[in-house]
């Protein structure tokens, strides 16, 4: 059950990056719950091997929520039904927000701000189908229109005990100025708690964000990416955090790929290790330097050499 008796922190669902070990990782320094990247309401019912992995969670990961998306009614039944008999699932979350073409164009992700009708429709087969704790949203503030209070009421009347709101349309994409205005519109007219998402990088601006919106928690997605630790600076209120706890979670990360992926782990953790390593001296020479490593101990040896002694550019 997620605790909204105080604000929430939590950790957005971002296909290839927040599997299972940077879940586990943002979790342990921060993060109040974790969300599994987006997941296929009809490659669950297909009992794709694949999506079932992407299902797992960490030991540590409580509470955990399952994002699906799906337009169609009697698949999302099923793929909920499937949900209910895996254990550890404290919350479904139903995404109306994702903007890929592939997604929104076939009536799913953002695809269903153009019909809440329906949107509320399929909220309510989750809600009354689910055995989990708590059903939520993640959404946009529409799709080529921002429609903020219509979006809110429809959600209200599906029967989800939370949502989180980007506050982008689906044409937005990632790069329109984020309508924090138009969160705030969603929250005065929700009863039920709402998280804003959108371009929330660091404490300052999460700050601005809670303050100005009044929701109940912020959800950082790309925010997160190379940057975990932001979990652990809006926790505890610190704009910096010391170079040694960036270097330990960083060493967590890899060795909980490891665990994870086994040796095909160390050819994914190349992308963090690109992320985590920017805007540092030498970074390029270190990035040449592990795209061709491919033994786990040397890649070990580099990343502890390389974050011994951060200097920024």
């Amino acid at each position: 059950m997620v605790d909204f008796s105080k604000k929430v922190f939590a950790l957005a669902p971002l296909a290839g990056y927040t599997d299972l070990p940077f879940r586990s990782i943002v979790k342990k320094f921060g993060a109040d719950f974790t969300v599994s990247e987006m997941i296929s309401s009809n490659a669950l019912v297909n009992n794709s091997q694949k999506t079932l992995k992407m299902i797992e969670k960490s030991v540590n990961e409580t509470p955990y929520s399952v994002q699906i998306s799906g337009s169609d009614p009697f698949i999302i039944k099923d793929a909920v039904e499937i949900l209910n008999d895996i254990k550890g699932i404290d919350c479904i979350d139903f995404n109306c927000g994702c903007p890929a073409p592939k997604v929104s164009h076939h009536g799913n992700g953002s695809g269903l701000l153009k019909d809440l009708h329906k949107m509320n429709k399929l909220i309510g087969i989750i809600k009354s189908n689910s055995n989990k704790q708590m059903t939520s949203v993640k959404t946009r503030i529409g799709f080529d229109t921002k429609i903020p209070k219509d979006i809110a009421l429809a959600i209200e009347d599906s029967g989800a005990d939370f949502v989180t709101v980007h506050g982008r349309t689906k044409t937005g994409g990632y790069k329109s100025v984020v309508d924090y205005d138009s969160i705030k519109t969603i929250k005065e007219n929700c009863t039920i708690p709402v998280i804003a998402n959108g371009d929330i990088k660091d404490l300052d601006t999460a700050n601005w964000v809670l303050n100005h919106t009044k929701a109940d928690g912020v959800m950082i997605g790309r925010g997160s990416i190379g940057n975990p630790w932001i979990f652990h600076q809006l926790k505890n209120s610190k704009d910096n955090i010391s170079k040694d706890l960036q270097k330990e979670i960083i060493i967590e990360h890899f060795h909980s790929m490891l665990e994870f992926y086994g040796d095909f782990g160390i050819k994914l953790f190349r992308k963090h290790l690109h992320s985590y390593s920017k805007n540092i001296a030498k970074s390029s020479e270190f990035r040449q330097l592990i795209n061709n490593q491919t033994d786990k101990n040397d890649v070990l040896k580099n990343i502890i050499n390389f974050f011994q002694s951060i200097k920024l550019i």
